[in-house]
């Protein structure tokens, strides 16, 4: 029987994800399909319907569901979604695992449904991938970074995709 192979570990072993601080966060569609918009003249341009809306306001909807836990910058693309949350709070905070889960279940969940109602357009297999990719941001400057990435991600993916054409 042949092995599995072994997946990467993306957190820091040591390090507790639910302290307060600040975190970038993306999540991609699985096998990357451009499920929510195309990237035009630098903005995303939402299929019909919207699901990029849809995406948002279950994104918006984790400050009301996690009370320690806000949006600070975000940007939804064709194939993933990038955001920066602040956890803040008394005590111990939510889990990153147990935020990013919700999140993807919820998404799942509408756009299921809308598939369903032939609103949204087909996905293959899943909506997301299995993991996601987090950063702790550890100062002022890896904030600004971080927050320039976001801002510059279509820009980024236009001039990445204008030679494909």
């Amino acid at each position: 029987m042949n092995e599995l192979p072994k997946r990467k570990q993306i957190r820091l072993k040591e390090y507790d994800y639910t302290q307060n601080g600040y975190y970038f966060i993306t999540v991609c569609t699985h096998n990357r399909q451009n499920l929510f918009g195309e990237i035009v003249g630098a903005t995303l341009r939402g299929r019909p319907n919207n699901p990029d809306k849809m995406i948002e306001k279950w994104l918006l909807k984790l400050e009301n569901k996690f009370d320690d836990v806000k949006i600070c910058e975000y940007i939804i693309m064709p194939d993933h979604l990038h955001f920066i949350i602040s956890k803040t709070g008394d005590h111990t905070g939510s889990p990153l695992r147990d935020i990013v889960g919700w999140f993807k279940t919820m998404t799942t969940n509408e756009y299921i449904a809308n598939v369903k109602n032939n609103i949204f357009p087909q996905f293959d297999k899943k909506i997301w991938q299995r993991n996601c990719y987090e950063h702790i941001i550890r100062d002022e400057n890896d904030y600004i970074t971080k927050t320039e990435y976001i801002l510059n991600n279509p820009l980024k993916w236009e001039l990445e995709h204008i030679y494909e054409e």
